[in-house]
């Protein structure tokens, strides 16, 4: 998987430009901060974003993947100032959780998720290698 980043664009911060990849793909569904007897997280956005990143990454180590086989994320966030205040500590969740390197991202400001109490929502692809 090559992260391409060009110097003309601005530097990326908590996401690459474009990532070039190979392989099998894996469309991962959307993820809340469920938990498995069907409740939402308390604790924010912080530890709601944990859960369902979390939940994405047990999806997909089921379909043979692993972190680094992230090609995109779309992270669909219902206050997205909340969201923002907390950045630092969402990044570290991230650099816990997956790494230092980032797959394409779009961060979407949304007016509600499917769960009422949910605040943050990620759905991905990955692709793994042949």
């Amino acid at each position: 998987m090559k992260r391409v980043n060009p110097s003309s664009l601005p530097r990326p911060s908590g996401f690459s430009h474009a990532v070039v990849a190979r392989g099998t793909t894996v469309h991962l569904a959307g993820q809340t901060g469920m938990t498995s007897d069907g409740s939402i997280v308390e604790g924010g956005v912080v530890a709601q974003f944990e859960q369902a990143l979390g939940n994405l990454l047990t999806a997909l180590a089921e379909a043979g993947g692993a972190p680094e086989h992230l090609a995109s994320l779309s992270v669909y966030v219902v206050d997205m100032d909340d969201y923002r205040a907390h950045a630092r500590e969402i990044g570290q969740v991230w650099q816990r959780l997956v790494g230092h390197e980032y797959p394409a991202m779009a961060g979407i400001g949304v007016p509600r998720l499917w769960d009422a109490e949910a605040l943050v929502e990620v759905q991905g692809l990955a692709v793994l290698p042949d």
